[in-house]
């Protein structure tokens, strides 16, 4: 499967809030960093962090453009409400091992009526 393939079954399963599935994506080391929060380490902990974002707030994720190079795919994204970001995806052997993500936290919370850390 081809690192666009692989990043548009994610945002299927993002969008469907599916954290078993979405875990599997992960190698069992792997690394979640959104930049506005603490990396998450290990398929278990990327599991329960999309729980608990899934939970929190309805989110949707609408392909803006997937690119890819070598071992990288890149997803620029917007959702319905505004906000927009970018992810990178380092996948090896049709696994996501290093995910990290830019996008404003603090707009995320306010749209979501989230509270401000």
């Amino acid at each position: 499967m081809k690192n666009k393939e692989l990043i548009q079954n994610w945002v299927k399963l993002f969008n469907d809030g599916n954290a078993e599935l979405i875990a599997e994506m992960y190698s069992d080391d792997a690394i979640n960093h959104q930049v506005a929060n603490e990396a998450i380490e290990g398929k278990t902990a990327i599991k329960q962090m999309f729980e608990k974002e899934f939970s929190e707030a309805d989110m949707t994720c609408i392909i803006e453009n997937i690119f890819e190079d070598g071992q990288w795919g890149i997803l620029e994204w917007k959702d319905p409400l505004g906000l927009r970001g970018c992810g990178f995806f380092q996948i090896k052997e049709g696994k996501i091992v290093f995910q990290r993500g830019y996008w404003d936290k603090l707009s995320f919370l306010k749209m979501h009526n989230l509270p401000i850390e």
